[in-house]
């Protein structure tokens, strides 16, 4: 015998989430407001948004194995990471529709957590305990860390979901992330900023440049502004928070070749270093900047099979050098 949970039970706490649609048929988790899409155009960020990067569905429970069904859509190969007591217990295939099993858990009461596919669209049917297994809600005081970002940060080449950056740093240092790297839509929209300044937050960092260069969605003229505009409605409610602003990581055809509207990255750091030292000026004693070349620069080169992503093992690299660089200096 065994126990049929619904994914929207209050005793399974989602993470990394910033809302959720609940249908008969399951939960999809958005790192949107799903309530309000329209407001976040383009189509483009709102397909990104519905990618679970860095979500987790977490509980205790005592039961011996565990099946989670589920749908995922995705063009690449996906998995579902299951940890147990913060431990890697299992990475299983998660294309298409399929009831994924743990079996073998450890005896007595655990905390798991699964870690969802950061590409494709992903809906939790249900999750089957065996039958007198306790559920119990997991109450996470971590601090809480918002990172906001591109394609660099969402990690599609991540080796699993557990293994995209912001998932390996978070593990790391002992935080509650919510990851908000969305694949070629990182354009520091209003919107996003007021989404980030209303939720809770003990650590904030953004890593943002490349989709504007490549987009050439802003220019010399707008970029430092957009920047610091960006910043100061995350600060209307985190006005002493720590927060890193990253610039663009190596991208070798990029550094120096200006785009259309004449910005290379070169150019960028320069920007984004500026706006960080005004916002200084102006009394912002924990806003820092940080260069992305100290995160993954030149010598990192072969690990960019496209000149641009970093490959599985590029974002693990990354990952330390945040943690060395970012993490341990500033978030404390």
């Amino acid at each position: 015998m065994s126990i049929l949970i619904r994914p929207d039970d209050a005793r399974l706490t989602w993470q990394g989430a910033i809302s959720q649609n609940v249908t008969d048929e399951g939960v999809v988790p958005w790192r949107l407001p799903f309530e309000k899409l329209d407001l976040y155009p383009p189509e483009a960020l709102q397909e990104r948004a519905v990618m679970p990067a860095g979500v987790r569905v977490s509980f205790l429970t005592d039961t011996s194995s565990l099946t989670a069904s589920m749908t995922v859509n995705s063009d690449d190969p996906q998995f579902v990471d299951f940890y147990c007591d913060g431990q890697l217990f299992a990475s299983l295939s998660a294309d298409g529709s399929k009831n994924l099993s743990v079996t073998s858990l450890p005896a007595g009461q655990h905390l798991i957590e699964m870690w969802l596919p950061q590409h494709g669209k992903t809906m939790l049917s249900s999750l089957e305990f065996e039958d007198g297994a306790s559920l119990i809600p997991y109450d996470d005081d971590r601090p809480k860390w918002v990172t906001y970002g591109s394609s660099i940060t969402h990690c599609r080449a991540a080796a699993s979901p557990s293994m995209t950056w912001p998932a390996i740093v978070a593990r790391d240092r002992g935080f509650n992330l919510t990851c908000l790297g969305y694949g070629g839509n990182c354009h520091l929209e209003p919107m996003l900023a007021r989404m980030i300044r209303d939720l809770p937050a003990d650590y904030l960092s953004m890593k943002v440049g490349i989709n504007i260069q490549g987009s050439q969605s802003l220019n010399i003229r707008t970029f430092k502004p957009a920047i610091i505009g960006f910043v100061s409605i995350v600060r209307e409610k985190h006005p002493d928070t720590p927060f890193a602003v990253i610039s663009p990581i190596f991208s070798p055809p990029r550094e120096t070749t200006r785009n259309s509207v004449g910005f290379s990255l070169s150019d960028m750091r320069e920007e984004v270093a500026e706006a960080v030292g005004l916002l200084k000026a102006q009394g912002d004693a924990n806003i820092h900047y940080v260069d992305g070349l100290k995160l993954f620069g030149a010598e990192y080169a072969d690990m960019l099979p496209d000149e641009l992503h970093p490959n599985a093992k590029g974002y693990e690299v990354l990952a330390g050098n945040f943690v060395d660089e970012v993490a341990r200096p500033l978030f404390s």
